[in-house]
């Protein structure tokens, strides 16, 4: 291996491809270089290896005894080459990655993730659990899924599932609210970073808004979240980051309203990639699981 330090790759490919085509100017249309290019590429490697790999004739280059040897070894060697790199695209092209928020990601597509595997076995989940948002034109994310309205420039967005807000809290305190003036006796869990306001929820409620005690305050709805679970009072929720702690008890919708927000989850493209086999399946599966769950809150609805 460590002779291969004194010859230069680039010569190689150079000669690999002269012997193979039979003619300098074929090899530069491959290697899109120039002729004169190739021609010194040859002589270059021949000088570094201290041994003639073709016979310079008025019909053009002719590989020695030992070129054609040569050569032979290295269409052999590049082959291999080529079939390592094809192994990293069809890796590429076998993996998915997704960029979601941590809340989405955690609270709602993790533990779905499952039928994902079982239904495409042969393609590789990568998660991007971030909050900024995705470059999809110069990144290895194939889809986003974003909270928002929808409005990004320069990409394509369908909407997942419109997101409605409602109060959630632990069954504990939902036993002691009768009506919504008592949310006046409770703390406000409070999301600082949140994009959705209890003035809304109000409002579709018909009442006046009531001033909540003091409660505690996060940068991170997923920590409101498991505050409210734990009984530290009542939190303004949506959807998909409450769906299943609904479903299985650990927190109360009280009083039956949901809000419109004029926020959704959208499934975000590039505007200019063409969408792959493995993106359109994932959103076909994504929406299979949205109808599910939005056909869970309708249960709930029908239950209270």
């Amino acid at each position: 291996m460590a002779m291969l330090n004194r010859v230069h790759l680039n010569g190689l490919r150079a000669v690999e491809t002269v012997a193979r085509l039979g003619s300098l100017a074929a090899a530069a249309a491959e290697l899109n270089v120039s002729v004169s290019a190739v021609s010194q590429q040859v002589k270059r490697t021949e000088s570094q290896l201290g041994q003639a790999l073709f016979e310079r004739t008025p019909g053009g280059l002719v590989p020695t005894e030992f070129g054609a040897v040569f050569s032979a070894r290295l269409s052999d060697g590049f082959r291999e080459l080529a079939q390592a790199v094809a192994l990293a695209d069809e890796a590429s092209q076998c993996t998915l990655v997704v960029s979601v928020a941590p809340a989405f990601a955690s609270k709602w597509l993790l533990p779905r993730l499952s039928r994902h595997f079982s239904r495409h076995q042969n393609v590789l989940l990568r998660i991007d659990a971030s909050g900024r948002l995705a470059d999809l034109d110069h990144s290895d994310i194939d889809i986003a899924i974003r909270m928002g309205d929808g409005t990004w420039p320069g990409v394509n967005a369908e909407l997942l599932l419109a997101q409605e807000i409602f109060p959630v809290c632990a069954p504990s305190i939902a036993s002691r609210l009768h009506a919504i003036e008592d949310l006046a006796q409770t703390c406000a869990i409070t999301d600082e970073r949140t994009l959705i306001s209890w003035d809304s929820w109000f409002a579709a409620a018909g009442v006046e808004p009531v001033t909540f005690q003091k409660g505690a305050r996060f940068t991170d709805p997923m920590l409101c979240l498991e505050s409210a679970i734990a009984g530290h009072g009542v939190m303004l929720a949506w959807q998909l980051l409450t769906a299943d702690a609904l479903a299985d008890g650990r927190l109360i919708a009280p009083f039956g309203v949901r809000a419109e927000s004029g926020l959704g989850y959208w499934m975000v493209t590039s505007a200019t990639k063409s969408e792959s086999r493995k993106v359109r399946n994932f959103k076909a599966w994504i929406r299979e699981e949205i109808e599910m769950t939005v056909a869970q809150f309708q249960k709930l609805d029908s239950a209270a």
